[in-house]
């Protein structure tokens, strides 16, 4: 790649920024223990103690409810103490799983919100009560009965909508009585749990974007926090552990009995970094997601007091620091394993997935934002900078695809050996295939899954396109042509729901060699282009971004026609979506919480910025700066890079 020395240090730092000066938070050392488990300790069930529930943070200076009053450490020795939990003295009904749904209260003014209601004896309700109350109204408005204005108001509400929130409270997890995430499906008809039961890190980010959109901020916070301690968690594998700073693929609160006392339990939060997930494939993208709702945390509800903290400082650090770190690959790409993101099963996605770099993108652009400018972050800073000029450059010229870059590739000259080869990875245009002659549209491109040495996967990936768009990893006229081309090949990759997770399927003898004839991965089934309305909350904030709303709506109208209906599965098989996933869980989260987001935005455009991240002027003039240098520069030794300090 043509890369000029220069270039590569157009940035030295970030502007200035207040820290935060609540002097409980700006004293507090890290959060974390590498060999202790996060626990808390409840007294036992005879004590008849009820549960505060817990209330929204309406402004930063709001009570702190989180995770606080940490006590000194070190990074650098390794020497962190021991987290100090207060006594848990709260009851609930739950099992081991800890999956309760809550309690439902009726207050005009709070309009039956979980989240936002304290506990106030005679006006506790179960869900059935809830359920006839509504009945009770309905009755009361269909005989001219007089309507009290919490029922006009709740008269207004979409009732797919507000059949999604109450399904979404019903997954809220609680930990030491304060909600702390959702589960990944609340399926009633399956007795197969397997993992669906734990809060996914990357199936709770439509989760909590719907919940910060809605004002109700505690469960994003607590999310961030207590998911911050299990960062360091110890996590091996047949003797062998990752690097430091890995955050785990999901966790599950279990109540377990406290030792050494039969009569009190204890909750644990007890996280998987892929040590028991199908594959044993540690998740690459789980640390992105946390930094990239981080950032949407602060924006939305202006508590920057969370992203100032020194332990979430250093958690920031640590995940960058594993992302930066120098390796023997050439590319400014992440490279990583099959399985290690939402395609978490052999797809033939190992090596530079577009979905990972876009989220990669995202992550450094969110954390430039967020990193206390400090002496110790400077070369840290001076990294992230140099990357995301690389990165751009790299995926901007390389992965994109339209009908000329096509006809470019089709006369590609191999066997170049030189430093201003235009084929640089040696592509053989017979890869070409067949379906994407006749595929392409006249107008519209779109960015491909995948670039390794003589490999180009030519399939379409709707999560990194759209995160493409979302994060500013693509040009201003590429993304409107990713657009250009899901209106013109809307019959291919939304159908009878939205939205393809990949486009086309893999069949036959392919489908065999690239996947291991996985029998979940089928043609036109799950991972292997099966339709995952999940994804339409980030074609939302796409389509908003480019002002392009129109697309998004009529997204959520084919939604809407089935999908309630459907008892809210996971995922849609066949070509055409037309019929539910045959593994697919029902009442899975993250497509109602996907569904609850697309509305919201739809509703307030302007809330996508919480999300969207403009193309920085720098690295477009870095971007252009790089197009121009001169490949037959004078190459040598280099000086010796200094390391970063985390």
């Amino acid at each position: 790649m043509a890369t000029a020395e220069g270039v590569l240090q157009v940035f030295s730092g970030v502007a200035p920024r207040n820290l935060c000066s609540d002097p409980s938070s700006n004293a507090l050392g890290l959060a974390y223990s590498f060999n202790s488990r996060l626990v808390s300790t409840k007294r036992s069930a005879s004590k008849k103690i009820k549960i505060p529930v817990y209330a929204s943070i309406q402004s930063s200076t709001s009570e702190t409810r989180g995770v606080e009053g940490f006590g000194g450490s070190s990074y650098n020795n390794r020497r962190i103490d021991r987290l100090k939990f207060s006594s848990c003295r709260c009851q609930r009904a739950e099992g081991v799983g800890g999956t309760t749904t809550g309690n439902w209260f009726v207050d005009s003014a709070d309009d039956l919100n979980p989240l936002n209601t304290m506990v106030n004896g005679p006006h506790v309700l179960n869900f059935d009560d809830v359920k006839q109350l509504k009945e009770e109204k309905t009755d009361s408005m269909s005989n001219g009965a007089p309507i009290a204005s919490s029922t006009i108001h709740r008269a207004n509400v979409d009732p797919i909508e507000e059949e999604a929130w109450d399904l979404l409270r019903d997954s809220v997890v609680y930990y030491c009585g304060s909600p702390i995430g959702t589960i990944a499906a609340n399926d009633p008809t399956s007795s197969n749990v397997l993992n669906y039961d734990q809060v996914f890190i990357r199936d709770f980010i439509p989760s909590g974007i719907a919940f910060l959109l809605k004002g109700e901020y505690d469960i994003v916070r607590n999310f961030i926090l207590h998911t911050l301690q299990l960062q360091s968690w110890e996590k091996t594998m047949d003797c062998h552990s990752p690097g430091q700073g890995l955050m785990p693929a999901s966790f599950k609160v279990r109540t377990v009995p406290l030792d050494g006392d039969d009569s009190a339990t204890e909750e644990v939060l007890d996280p998987d970094f892929g040590e028991a997930a199908i594959g044993r494939v540690a998740p690459v993208d789980s640390g992105l997601w946390w930094i990239i709702l981080l950032r949407a945390y602060g924006k939305i509800s202006g508590d920057l007091s969370v992203q100032e903290r020194i332990d979430v400082q250093t958690g920031i650090k640590m995940i960058l620091k594993l992302c930066l770190a120098d390796g023997f690959d050439m590319f400014p790409t992440l490279l990583v394993t099959d399985g290690s993101c939402m395609i978490d099963r052999r797809m033939g996605i190992h090596g530079h997935p577009l979905e990972i770099q876009a989220l990669f993108y995202s992550a450094l652009m969110s954390a430039r934002e967020m990193l206390a400018p400090e002496d110790g972050s400077a070369d840290l800073i001076r990294a992230l900078n140099n990357r995301l000029v690389a990165l751009s450059f790299h995926i901007r010229e390389y992965y994109w695809i339209d009908l000329r870059k096509l006809n470019e590739i089709y006369r590609y000259k191999t066997e170049e050996y030189s430093y201003d080869a235009v084929n640089k990875f040696n592509i053989y245009p017979d890869q070409i295939p067949p379906w994407l002659v006749e595929w392409i549209p006249n107008r519209g491109g779109y960015l491909i899954g995948n670039l390794q040495p003589a490999h180009m996967d030519f399939r379409f990936f709707s999560l990194g396109n759209f995160w493409s768009i979302v994060s500013g990893l693509a040009t201003v006229d590429q993304s409107h042509a990713i657009l250009d081309l899901i209106e013109a090949k809307w019959a291919d990759l939304v159908s009878d729901m939205p939205l393809k997770i990949c486009y086309p399927a893999l069949e036959g003898q392919e489908w065999q060699i690239i996947t291991g004839s996985d029998p979940k991965n089928t043609p036109w089934s799950y991972h292997n282009a099966g339709s995952w309305p999940t994804l339409l909350w980030q074609l939302t904030v796409a389509c908003i971004k480019m002002n392009r709303a129109d697309i998004a709506a009529k997204a959520v109208e084919i939604v809407e026609r089935r999908i309630s209906r459907d008892r809210w599965p996971e995922y849609y098989d066949t070509k055409r979506s037309r019929f539910i996933g045959k593994q697919a869980r029902l009442f899975q989260t993250w497509s109602i919480a996907g569904y609850l987001v697309a509305k919201l935005l739809l509703a307030d455009p302007g809330a996508a910025k919480i999300l969207i991240t403009d193309e920085d002027p720098a690295l477009v003039n870095a971007f252009s700066c790089m197009i121009g240098a001169n490949p037959r520069r004078k190459r040598g030794r280099k000086n010796l890079k200094q390391s970063y300090i985390v």
